[in-house]
């Protein structure tokens, strides 16, 4: 029915136009931009990476960069000369014994980051850290608690070497004074947390005392002593775990050393409050001292 919509008929279709000569076989094919008009109304400059003088460049945006960086290290270059004139008449000056100024630094010479520079990238990163931390946990410290972040720690203490004598009287009994506790030799003061340590507390045996083995062994009304002689190797992890504790500790401060008295090595050593670990470790024991003996005997027989 398209008679209907074009009674004419459709209307013929326009063909290229032919060009009058063929167009030779090797001929180079023009430019497919050569019919578009050429918009670009901006000025035009010297190109600065050509080496031809009359070749220009357009101002426009993208070309912006590259000129702005050449017209930068043209300037560059003409205050370096300027400053090596000044320093040539500097040192003329000088030969002639006239007085001059304090020498001149290149302007254009690049400046090391330095001590200065690196503290304050150091500080500038501290600061990023807090406020990320701030608003990602609503915690400066990204929610640390421990010891290194009460001002207190950095602040040096008065340590002091105390007897056992000495030690005895900050066991909380005495409301005027501190209460310490050691562990291993190391004194600690826990007097933030008196309800633990002090009169009627938990640890309240604890105070005032070095009672490392009891810390390493659990037998805390038995081994109120710092002989630490005889520990399995679990029992000096625990030891260990204890010291690292109170020395991590975000209140409790070390003030100081306890000094005991040399421990006889012939005495007995402590007997463990579990009755399966005292057998375990009674056997091995009465072994080693049997056969000291039977060698004793046995050397005596020979002479």
């Amino acid at each position: 029915m398209s008679w209907i919509i074009n009674p004419q008929g459709a209307p013929a279709r326009r063909q290229p136009a032919r060009s009058a000569t063929a167009p030779e076989t090797n001929a180079v094919p023009a430019s497919p931009w050569a019919e578009f008009p050429n918009n670009d109304l901006n000025p035009r400059v010297p190109d600065p990476a050509s080496l031809e003088p009359e070749r220009t460049v357009s101002t426009k945006q993208a070309n912006r960069p590259f000129l702005a960086y050449k017209a930068y290290r043209t300037k560059q270059e003409q205050e370096h000369k300027a400053w090596l004139q000044r320093k040539k008449e500097r040192e003329e000056k000088l030969a002639r014994g006239e007085k001059v100024g304090p020498e001149e630094r290149d302007p254009t010479a690049e400046q090391e980051v330095g001590c200065l520079g690196l503290l304050k990238f150091t500080a500038y990163l501290v600061i990023f850290l807090m406020l990320a931390g701030k608003f990602f946990t609503d915690s400066f410290l990204w929610e640390y608690e421990g010891k290194w972040a009460r001002l207190k720690t950095y602040i040096p203490t008065n340590q002091r070497l105390f007897s056992e004598r000495l030690l005895a009287q900050f066991d909380g009994t005495d409301p005027e004074k501190p209460v310490y506790l050691a562990i291993d030799g190391d004194v600690y003061d826990v007097s933030d947390n008196r309800r633990t340590y002090g009169p009627g507390g938990p640890y309240h045996f604890m105070a005032g005392r070095d009672a490392a083995r009891a810390f390493a062994t659990g037998c805390f009304q038995t081994h109120r002593t710092h002989d630490t002689r005889g520990l399995t190797d679990s029992e000096l992890q625990g030891l260990n775990h204890w010291k690292q504790f109170f020395a991590d500790h975000k209140t409790y401060t070390k003030v100081g050393r306890v000094i005991h008295p040399a421990i006889d090595p012939s005495s007995p050593i402590p007997e463990h409050c579990d009755p399966k670990k005292a057998a375990s470790s009674s056997p091995r024991k009465e072994t080693k001292e049997n056969a000291h003996v039977g060698h004793r005997k046995s050397g005596r027989d020979e002479l």
